[in-house]
């Protein structure tokens, strides 16, 4: 878990999670679950943060019930689809949730 005042901290990445939730239409429980997500698993390295952004919006829309596609995804936060692909499952499992077995 996150401390209240990691989003604050993390505002700039905060506000890009809104921006790319923006892009693809996303409900506010899809938002809420992405930034959650994020600010559970910030990683301390700044090159990584963007890639780490784009799998908590992901695994977000999935857990809200919103769905995108990863391409679709990937698009709105400027990275790669691999590297959406590569990154959500973990990163469901670091916050103590279960991927999807479709």
């Amino acid at each position: 878990m996150y401390r209240a005042g990691d989003a604050f901290d993390h505002a700039e990445w905060v506000a890009e999670i809104e921006r790319v939730a923006d892009r693809l239409d996303l409900d506010g429980d899809a938002r809420s679950t992405a930034e959650d997500l994020f600010l559970s698993t910030l990683p301390e390295e700044e090159r990584s943060k963007r890639a780490t952004l784009a799998a908590a919006v992901y695994a977000g829309s999935l857990v809200a019930g919103d769905q995108r596609s990863q391409t679709a995804v990937a698009e709105a936060a400027d990275v790669s689809r691999g590297t959406v692909q590569g990154r959500w499952k973990d990163l469901l499992a670091d916050a103590g949730l279960e991927p999807p077995t479709w």
